[in-house]
């Protein structure tokens, strides 16, 4: 057998020692026999492009068998790592192809050294071309544009920082140098930024040699060590064509949404499909924004900000426990495409056109940041109290004391405004803590922008483009260039035919102008219609993921935000966007209970008749603490309730979002208070008084006051079907009819009164358990200072005044006055019957004391005639007449 072993190239070695270079080679091995190819100096990419060729191998055994389960061929490099290959065995020659190159990974430890890319063969010998051996390769000629902006955040090496650094430029043995930048630390572009090489590559791109970067630092005494390198493995997505035109297109769009209203607040709702909260904003015809659901880089169409140039880490000293693995950053980008073989024809044009200065620049950076959620609990409670913190280089924004208390999903709204120089102050870090009163303050995460690919990318990350050109209003202009400037400059650095007069002043065929007014002239409109056809960064909010050092690659939270970045030697910017958390409003809700009426009657007196003690209830959802009640309408016997009553409710309203805030302790010993946001609902409430047991529940009713029903005009026209399934009243109405009458807001109409139902449900079925008068009035804070009313009938009792209610002669405590109890209980129902009976005593004791006295009487009456009486017989017609009261002594 003859072995062949097609040495090309390897890639990304890692070196021995705390040097970025080496001198590789490669040691093959196969069965007993070893070979080596040449060595190649100072790099980390040698490519040998080389074959090495084994004769006379012997095999024993069948060849079928070695063409199953050939041997190993092994190579190493003195020693950064080795791999195994299996060579592709050929007993027939005659059907033999030429091998294509493989990558085989370096190991070194047990961990990936590198690549080889190689091709092994293993042939029976035979007869035997030479020609065989020669790998073919069609090579062209590129010429590769360099554009070489320049060096972040070097690191220190050899405890010296890097003060004066060039870069080194390698590609296909072709090397380019950079001049030097002079003090790295004041000014870290390069002074040339533009570079040119013509090299001569495979036409396959596998088989392309890569682009290495080195960065040296020119020290005393002549020392240039480098501090920093980095390969650029695959250069396709560097290919471009030279000779593509570009065009603004002037194609309309589709009828842009209407969207959004009063404040900015209104147009994120609207974005985030939550109309219940934007009011009118819709039919004001404001234009929305773009929600992003992950970080602007990571948008698919704007290629990570990095169409200008890219960001490459350097690194240095791949050896454990040395120097940090990044050594610092290299900003810069490559364009590619081949020269054409006649030399007659002219050279295409240059690509890296209309740089921007790369002189250090001052901007005003505006950070808005919306909200965050799914935040990382840091406290026992299982919330935490997060704050956020702002800095760009030494530079910090952001107070401790403003923080945000028991939330995981906090609503920030704040704009923070600091001013940098980019690119020495190019990072914004922001960073989310949790508030403790008694310890140190936990760190929830941070997220980092580079805000440097953002002011110098072509899609306008600086500053999104609105859906339309405003003047005034809360969706006004607050770039520093109008769209007509915008798209100048776009034409300019795209090397784009600039749009004519004639085009800017051709009329939009816009369907339909919005109502507010705001539009600015047709000239800048046309020209931002322009601009969004070509695909660049649009008024947005993009969502970006927090992450902690403590715990990498495990996303702590999101927050949702947008950087506006401004560069100062432009002009002032516009006014910024107010982000301001919406404020509520202050408003006192009265409502007086006048009567109540078929109130289910839940006692029964001692001559069996139904009756109720009645009262009513009241308060407002989530306001359970601040439950009030009218004073109780004894012994109604109709379920008819009188009281003239008034409850006084403050309520903290936020009228864009139609809710109430609620701001208390969850318990005692909290700190802070939590903020709540609940419906402005109304719960009206029927009672039984009792004594000695619990009060009986007659009915409830509960009114939503943002969609209530109207209240009706009569008892006799209050009913269950008053309560539709849209008013928010807690009532199963599937199978309610809908009144023709639609629910009204109290905040619009602002004052009614009228009869509702208070329902109770038997058998998941409501029935009207009682009716009740009311009225209900809203007023804001300021008119319930001019028009003051006191709780009840208690003082100031006036708008209305409330009058103690005419109630029966009935409705009283019973214990509070026996008499007119009896009066009203035992003498009004039965006089008659009461009469009768004690006519009967009177004759029954009048006939039973005439019983009594009649003897005596008589005894009496014949007391004088004893004396005349003196013969026995006398006596004894005496004796006979009264035995029991006369007795003769015979003595």
């Amino acid at each position: 057998f003859q072995l062949r072993c097609y040495i090309y190239q390897a890639r990304d070695l890692v070196g021995t020692s705390a040097k970025s270079s080496a001198d590789p080679l490669a040691h093959i091995s196969f069965l007993h026999m070893s070979q080596h190819t040449q060595t190649i100096s100072g790099t980390l990419h040698p490519c040998w492009d080389q074959t090495l060729i084994f004769e006379n191998i012997l095999i024993y055994g069948d060849p079928r068998a070695t063409e199953q389960d050939p041997p190993v061929v092994g190579h190493s490099h003195y020693f950064m790592g080795r791999s195994l290959c299996i060579p592709s065995v050929h007993l027939d020659l005659s059907s033999r192809r030429l091998p294509r190159l493989q990558k085989y990974t370096i190991i070194k430890e047990q961990e990936d050294s590198g690549q080889l890319l190689a091709a092994f063969e293993l042939l029976c010998v035979s007869i035997m071309d030479w020609w065989d051996l020669l790998l073919l390769y069609i090579f062209i000629t590129i010429f590769p544009q360099i554009l070489a902006w320049g060096l972040r955040d070097m690191k220190t090496y050899n405890l010296l920082a890097v003060s004066n650094p060039s870069l080194i430029i390698e590609c296909g043995g072709e090397t380019l140098q950079t001049p030097v930048i002079r003090n790295l630390q004041e000014h870290s572009n390069f002074p040339i930024n533009i570079y040119l090489m013509k090299v001569y590559l495979p036409v396959d791109e596998d088989y392309a040699l890569p682009i290495e970067l080195k960065v040296i630092d020119h020290r005393e005494f002549g020392f240039k060590p480098v501090v920093g390198q980095a390969t650029v493995r695959s250069m396709s997505q560097y290919y471009c064509d030279p000779w593509e035109e570009r065009k603004l297109s002037g194609e309309e769009r589709g009828t842009e949404k209407e969207e959004e209203e009063v404040d900015w607040w209104s147009k994120y709702y609207v974005t985030m499909g939550d109309l219940s909260k934007s009011g009118h904003y819709l039919e004001k015809g404001f234009d929305s924004l773009k929600m992003y659901s992950c970080e602007l880089e990571e948008v698919p169409e704007f290629h990570g900000l990095q169409d200008f140039c890219q960001t490459f880490q350097l690194h240095r000293g791949l050896v454990k426990d040395d120097d940090p693995r990044v050594g610092g950053q290299f900003k810069g980008l490559f364009r590619i495409y081949p020269l054409p073989e006649d030399p007659n024809v002219p050279p295409p044009p240059r690509q890296f056109q209309e740089l921007p200065d790369n002189v250090c620049e001052s901007c005003l950076v505006r950070i808005y940041i919306i909200r965050a959620f799914n935040l990382e609990p840091k406290d026992s409670n299982g919330l935490c109290d997060p704050y956020v913190k702002i800095k760009v280089g030494k530079k910090k924004v952001g107070e401790r004391e403003e923080y945000i208390p028991n939330t995981l999903e906090p609503v920030f709204g704040r704009m923070f405004e600091i001013m940098c120089n980019i690119p020495t102050e190019k990072e914004l870090k922001i960073s989310f803590y949790d508030f403790d009163m008694f310890s140190p303050d936990d760190v929830i995460g941070d997220t980092t922008i580079d805000l440097e690919d953002r002011i110098l990318s072509r899609y306008g990350a600086n500053c999104g483009l609105p859906q339309s050109y405003c003047v005034c209003g809360p969706t006004q202009w607050r770039d520093q260039l109008l769209p007509s400037q915008l798209l100048e400059n776009y034409a300019r650095t795209k090397n784009i035919p600039h749009a004519d007069s004639v085009v800017l002043d051709t009329p939009l065929s816009e369907t339909k102008l919005p109502s507010h007014g705001f539009l600015g002239p047709p000239k800048e409109r046309m020209a931002l219609h322009l601009l969004h056809t070509c695909g660049l960064v649009p008024e947005h909010v993009e969502t970006r993921g927090i992450y902690s050092a403590t715990n990498p690659g495990i996303q702590q939270g999101k927050v949702q935000m947008w950087v506006d970045i401004f560069p100062e030697n432009i002009g002032e910017p516009g006014p910024p966007f107010d982000i301001t958390p919406r404020k509520p409003k202050k408003h006192e809700l009265r409502c007086i209970i006048w009567n109540t009426k078929d109130v289910d009657l839940e006692d029964t007196n001692i001559f069996g008749d139904r009756m109720s003690d009645i009262y009513v209830k009241g308060w407002m959802d989530g306001l359970e603490e601040d439950k009030q009640k009218t004073d109780i309408h004894y012994r109604s016997l109709t379920g008819e309730g009188n009281f003239n009553w008034r409850f006084v409710f403050t309520l903290e309203y936020l009228p864009m979002e139609q809710v109430c805030v609620l701001t208390k302790k969850q318990h005692f010993w909290s700190l802070d208070e939590t903020m709540q946001k609940v419906p402005p609902k109304l719960i009206i409430q029927i009672w039984d008084n009792d004594k000695f047991s619990a009060d009986d529940f007659i009915g409830i009713l509960e009114l939503n006051l943002n969609c209530m029903p109207q209240p009706a005009k009569r008892p006799r026209d209050c009913t269950v079907k008053m309560l539709l399934e849209d008013t928010g009243a807690t009532t199963s109405t599937s199978f309610f009819h809908r009144r023709k009458r639609k629910p009204v807001s109290l905040f619009k109409q602002r004052e009614m009164r009228g009869w509702w139902p208070c329902i109770v449900f038997e058998k998941d079925k409501p029935r009207v358990s009682g009716k009740v008068e009311m009225s209900l009035e809203l007023l804001t804070e300021k008119e319930a200072e001019e028009r003051p009313a006191g709780k009840g009938r208690e003082e100031p009792n006036m708008n209305p005044v409330l009058k103690p209610p005419e109630r029966p002669e009935t409705s009283f405590l019973w214990f509070t006055a026996p008499l007119k109890s009896i009066h009203f209980v035992v003498w009004q129902k039965s006089k008659w019957k009461l009469l009768i009976f004690l006519c009967c005593v009177l004759v029954i004791l009048l006939f039973a004391a005439f019983i009594y006295a009649a003897p005596v009487s008589l005894l009496r009456k014949n007391k004088g005639d004893q004396a005349a009486w003196a013969q026995p017989h006398t006596l004894l017609n005496l004796t006979q007449l009264c035995p029991t009261r006369c007795s003769i002594n015979p003595g």
